[in-house]
């Protein structure tokens, strides 16, 4: 089929071959034609169901088509340029395959809905293959929790110490993160799973089509309710790389503080062989590739959603040809977030090792309990505005002394507040401190246990 031969007779010469090669769009959406097959075979099937065809014809064409299938994945079955797209490779395979009713494969649809059929039956796979990478990235992160629950880790805000924290409450912030991404995509799902098929170019069509009969053949849960929607409607795709997108951020958050602790300044994790590499001339070097590349990448899912927004927020409706930019953005986006899950589930589970005892020893280097001081004034009855300035002055002065607040003497603390006693050295202990914050949702570690517990029986529940 050459390029004069897909047009109808009112066009009198072919595309020019530059033009040809700049309109097609075959070597990227090749990537939908399992997709199309399927969603073809319920079409065939609805034609023959409707009496549009017979259902001789409706079962050649089904046959017909599974044959390209098994071609396609046995490498017989490459189209090139001259195929335009996928649409018209499989049409032109077909009818070499079947003869003349081939041709009729395409009664009663337009490309416009055919490739949003394909597209949202290409998405709805993807969304649930990135939840399952989702969930496996949470159990990890549930398993390095669960044992370290006790250890300890500086907790920040602005990057300054700020509190002493469960290593097991820091990661579990990540499984709620990761939580709302894998919540955040069953919503997109349910807007994706809505057929646009037998919405045709954008009016309908003449013949007596039944949408809902492919519908349930697809198992799309509905179909569009206006044919201009269905066949212009990328809302369900942008929506995608919205929760691409933030799936990238906590990312990219975790990757950024993983290259954070294994720098030789904090020597919080040990990054092993692996997952890092080294310099090409700096021998001593291991380098957090991993994270750095997850966080570079980050950027590229950011762009796809970007430009989705800028295609659509000037069509007009319904169908135009700007739509055919939608899909290599949307397929790298999931190749990317794929990747990333996958490249950090590795690295979180077999890549890194976290060093306990530099860990613990770090939460007792600094000033990160003076809260606590704080507090325990307020228990003890004193306002806690005047207790904070207090304590404020405190460590303006031990700073200035070269102290810390566990090396001032029993004398130097009722020097500062006769209320102070012996018991305040255990009060602003590290492992105290941390154990003491047992409100819902804090790093105490008995909130931690519950938080643990309470997320695997939610992996559970929700499957």
């Amino acid at each position: 089929m050459t390029q004069q031969q897909t047009w109808s007779q009112r066009f009198e010469s072919a595309l020019h071959p530059a033009i040809a090669r700049f309109n097609a769009s075959i070597n990227f959406d090749i990537e939908l034609i399992e997709y199309d097959l399927t969603g073809s075979q319920a079409h065939a099937k609805m034609l023959a169901h409707t009496g549009i065809i017979s259902h001789a014809e409706g079962e050649q064409l089904v046959t017909g088509l599974e044959q390209i299938r098994q071609e396609y994945r046995q490498g017989q079955f490459q189209p090139g340029i001259d195929a335009e797209d996928v649409h018209f490779a499989v049409e032109r395979r077909l009818t070499e395959i079947v003869g003349d009713v081939g041709k009729k494969l395409h009664t009663a649809r337009s490309r416009n809905d055919q490739v949003g059929t394909d597209t949202r039956l290409y998405l709805r796979d993807q969304i649930q293959q990135i939840r399952t990478q989702l969930r496996e990235f949470q159990q990890v992160l549930l398993d390095i929790a669960e044992n370290n629950v006790e250890t300890l880790i500086p907790g920040y805000t602005h990057l300054q110490r700020a509190q002493p924290l469960s290593l097991a409450h820091h990661l579990l912030a990540y499984f709620e993160m990761s939580q709302r991404d894998w919540e955040r995509l069953g919503d997109v799902y349910r807007r994706v799973n809505i057929s646009p098929l037998g919405c045709g170019a954008l009016a309908g069509t003449t013949f007596p089509i039944d949408r809902h009969y492919t519908a349930q053949l697809l198992n799309f849960d509905n179909v569009y309710a206006n044919s201009l929607d269905g066949v212009s409607d990328r809302d369900f795709a942008i929506e995608f790389l919205c929760a691409a997108s933030l799936i990238m951020v906590h990312l990219s958050r975790l990757s950024e503080e993983i290259i954070l602790w294994a720098a030789e300044e904090f020597r919080f994790i040990t990054l092993k062989d692996s997952c890092a590499t080294g310099s090409s001339i700096m021998p001593q070097k291991k380098n957090p590739d991993v994270p750095e590349l997850v966080r570079g990448k980050t950027g590229r899912v950011f762009g796809h959603l970007q430009a989705m927004l800028v295609i659509m927020k000037g069509l007009p409706l319904a169908y135009n040809k700007d739509l055919q930019e939608d899909k290599e953005g949307l397929f790298d986006a999931v190749n990317t977030v794929k990747a990333c899950l996958e490249a950090m589930t590795i690295l979180l589970r077999e890549g890194l090792e976290f060093r306990s005892q530099r860990l613990n020893a770090a939460v007792a280097e600094d000033f990160s309990n003076a809260t606590d001081v704080a507090d325990y004034l307020a228990a003890r009855g004193v306002p806690f505005r005047e207790a904070y300035n207090l304590v404020g002055k405190v460590v303006k002065t031990s700073i200035a002394a070269g102290k810390l607040l566990k090396d001032l003497t029993l004398e130097e603390w009722q020097q500062i507040h006769p209320t102070f006693a012996a018991d305040i050295y255990d009060a602003i202990a590290p492992r105290t401190v941390v154990a003491a914050r047992n409100s819902y949702g804090g790093t105490g570690f008995a909130q931690v246990n519950k938080a643990i517990h309470s997320a695997r029986t939610q992996l559970k529940d929700e499957g």
